[in-house]
This record gives C-alpha cells, structure tokens and sequence, in this order.
C-alpha cells in the first residue's frame, strides 16, 4: 500500500540502512509514511536472540501542523463556538470508545494487528486520528504546548520509574521500595 506525505509517495520500497544512537546497525523500511526499524542482535520478548521492529511516525505532518490545520478547518465552519474543553473533551471521549469498540471482543491483539485486513486498519486510523485532532485542538484551547508538556512528562515519569528499579515489572510507583 502506498501513502503520499504531501511531498514524495512513501511504501514498501522506501529503505534506508542506518546507525542507531547505541552504535548498533538497524534497517529501516517506509511503510504508509511510517517506518519500521529491525535492530540486528537485540533481543525477543522470550530472550532469544532475534530482530525485533521498533514503529517510528513520519516527520510530518507536527503537532503545530495539526493545530494548525484543525484551526482553519473550524474557523471555515465557524465551529469555535462549539468548540470548548468540556465539549472537545467529550468528542474526544465518544471517538476514544470508537477506538475501543474496534478492539471489543477480540480478545489480545498482537503488536502490529497481523491479523486485521486493511479496512479494519483504516477505520482504526481514522478513530485515532480523530481522537488526536480532538486532543490537540483541547490542548489548544487550554493553552498547553502538548510537545513541552509532553517533555516535562517524560522526565517525570524517568523520576518515578527508574530503570534500575522498575525493569520488567508493571507496578505502579507508589508500590516500589527505596
């Protein structure tokens, strides 16, 4: 399947070989505007030694981008009137169940979806996008940088959830000794 990022048509035959930060090979394959990373060397769930694939999103389009192009869709529709947190909040709630309706009854779900066909793939696409829209034009009208917010975040959690002491566990916090 192909995708367009707007610039250049992205698929299965976009590769690039490359370096990762730790100074171990990996390949990289384009999928739909996405990458897939395989790291040689790295290690299976089970322990086994094996090639594992890391998704990666494509650059484009940002989250300004996004805020951006949300903004103008809204403004052509004279729609901010509608669009306050409390209702953005609740749009965003009703399209993250339309996400979870997909998964309903499926029991787990391998990484990847393997066993999804296409069309279900695309409708999980569009439910995710439509929470993320949802969610960038709240962040917007609550006046949060959601990628500094985000940042901050990150280094919170790398407080809360040292490495060293939480590796391989699904605790919460709270739950961890010094």
């Amino acid at each position: 399947m192909m995708a367009t990022n707007g610039k250049k048509t992205c698929g299965i035959n976009d590769d690039e070989s490359s370096v990762s930060l730790n100074g171990s090979n990996s390949h990289s394959t384009a999928v739909n505007g996405a990458t897939m990373k395989a790291s040689s060397g790295s290690k299976l769930q089970n322990g086994a030694a094996g090639t594992t694939e890391r998704f990666t999103f494509s650059s484009e389009p940002t989250v300004e981008d996004i805020r951006r192009m949300q903004a103008e869709f809204t403004d052509e529709r004279d729609w901010n009137q509608f669009h306050q947190p409390r209702n953005l909040l609740l749009a965003m709630v009703g399209e993250v169940g339309e996400v979870a309706e997909l998964f309903q009854w499926r029991g787990e779900v391998a990484e990847g979806l393997p066993d999804w066909t296409e069309s279900e793939r695309e409708q999980l696409a569009q439910e995710l996008s439509d929470v993320m829209i949802y969610l960038v034009e709240l962040a917007e009208k609550c006046r949060v940088d959601l990628p500094q917010a985000v940042l901050r975040k990150m280094a919170l959690n790398r407080l809360k959830y040292p490495a060293s002491k939480v590796h391989g566990s699904a605790k919460k916090y709270t739950e961890y000794k010094d």
